[in-house]
């Protein structure tokens, strides 16, 4: 049995993966929360024997918080607990960025689609909106925009006559109040973002590309993108089960 698991700024997702690389469980916590008591919670869900658990691998944007998770395994169980950027990655991807500022999830996400022969656009609707750029064994770069969650609770906690609001997906351009017009500036604001930094990925490339989207909001936006999308809400937990075949 393996632990896998990806660490980010607003939550912590476990997994409890077989050698036969099926997920068996899966759960969630706030980062903010992350402790023992907590963690203990989370672990007896996925795994009533820990010691069972033969590898545990994270990804993770926050050193914090896995330094706290890995202090915690090692204290139960005496494996070490891995963060991808620990074990060498080139023998699954090559890697064109400066290795130390890579996001280690970006990082998952680019060697879970990697094959060799395609092109491929990953959109993850995150903490910050992301677009990373794999081009057949390459991870080659991406952007970074602000993500859509913080940007709309960020409006309303400095805008004192704009409510905290639920984002949908609007059919008209212009608004007729104040949740309608911010629902707009939102939905079509990225809309707009996205369908722009595509085209522009593909003039500087001059290549074709598949665009696959995951994260929070990948849902709302999909069926409203100009480019035909790929919707893949597991990309990172199957990146960790490819990185995880590295560890002996």
């Amino acid at each position: 049995m393996y632990i896998l698991g990806d660490i980010g700024n607003s939550d912590i997702k476990l997994f409890l993966v077989n050698k036969k690389d099926r997920i068996l469980k899966r759960t969630s916590l706030i980062s903010k929360n992350i402790n023992d008591k907590n963690l203990d919670k989370k672990i007896k869900f996925l795994i009533k024997d820990i010691k069972k658990v033969e590898k545990i691998l994270f990804c993770s944007v926050v050193p914090k918080s896995f330094n706290l998770i890995k202090k915690y395994f090692h204290k139960k169980t005496k494996i070490r607990c891995y963060e991808i950027k620990n074990l060498n990655l080139s023998s699954l991807i090559k890697i064109k960025v400066n290795y130390k500022q890579a996001g280690s999830d970006r990082l998952a996400n680019a060697i879970s689609l990697q094959n060799g022969k395609d092109n491929f656009i990953i959109l993850d609707f995150g903490t910050a909106t992301t677009f990373d750029v794999v081009e057949k064994k390459y991870y080659r770069g991406g952007i970074i925009a602000p993500g859509v969650k913080i940007s709309l609770d960020t409006l309303s906690d400095k805008a004192s006559l704009i409510p905290q609001i639920d984002l949908k997906k609007i059919r008209n351009i212009v608004g007729n109040n104040t949740i309608s017009a911010v629902r707009s500036g939102f939905f079509w604001g990225y809309i707009g973002l996205i369908d722009n930094i595509i085209n522009l990925i593909k003039k500087e490339t001059r290549k074709s590309f598949k665009l696959v989207i995951t994260g929070g909001y990948s849902d709302l936006f999909r069926k409203s993108l100009k480019t035909r999308v790929i919707q893949n809400k597991d990309i990172t937990i199957k990146g960790l089960i490819k990185i995880a075949k590295l560890i002996k």
